[in-house]
């Protein structure tokens, strides 16, 4: 952009060289031309700063994204190293008492449906026996 202000400055001498009368229509003219290209120039300056430092901040961004984007995805691969702890999950059921909310986990291969479980808060039946159940 220095390069628009250096040309605006060129032309600014140039007229202050050709001894313009700022008094006669021309000259007046071309003074509030060469005032106004100054202050776009210094305008479009201003906006190029601006889009600069949005520029780097788009940048920063896209660099964090990039970084989380690798915890994410590096999260991933290592649950897949994983399985077998996945496994062990899916042998295990979360159960939660009917009569005070207490939550409990019990492990399928260990679970005896003939027992009646009693909750280890309240020691109300955890599976009481429905009206189809007692016969």
């Amino acid at each position: 952009m220095s390069n628009l202000s250096d040309r605006v400055s060129y032309l600014k001498g140039l007229a202050e060289g050709l001894k313009l009368d700022t008094e006669k229509n021309e000259g007046k003219l071309i003074s509030k031309i060469l005032e106004l290209m100054a202050d776009v120039t210094a305008k479009l300056e201003s906006v190029q700063e601006e889009q600069d430092d949005l520029s780097d901040y788009v940048e920063a961004i896209d660099n964090d994204l990039t970084d989380l984007e690798d915890l994410v995805y590096d999260e991933d691969e290592e649950d897949g190293d994983e399985d077998e702890d996945d496994s062990e999950d899916d042998n295990v059921v979360e159960y939660t008492c009917p009569h005070c909310g207490e939550e409990m986990t019990f492990e399928v291969d260990q679970f005896d449906f003939d027992e009646d479980y009693l909750c280890p808060n309240c020691h109300q039946p955890l599976f009481p026996e429905t009206p189809d159940e007692e016969e």
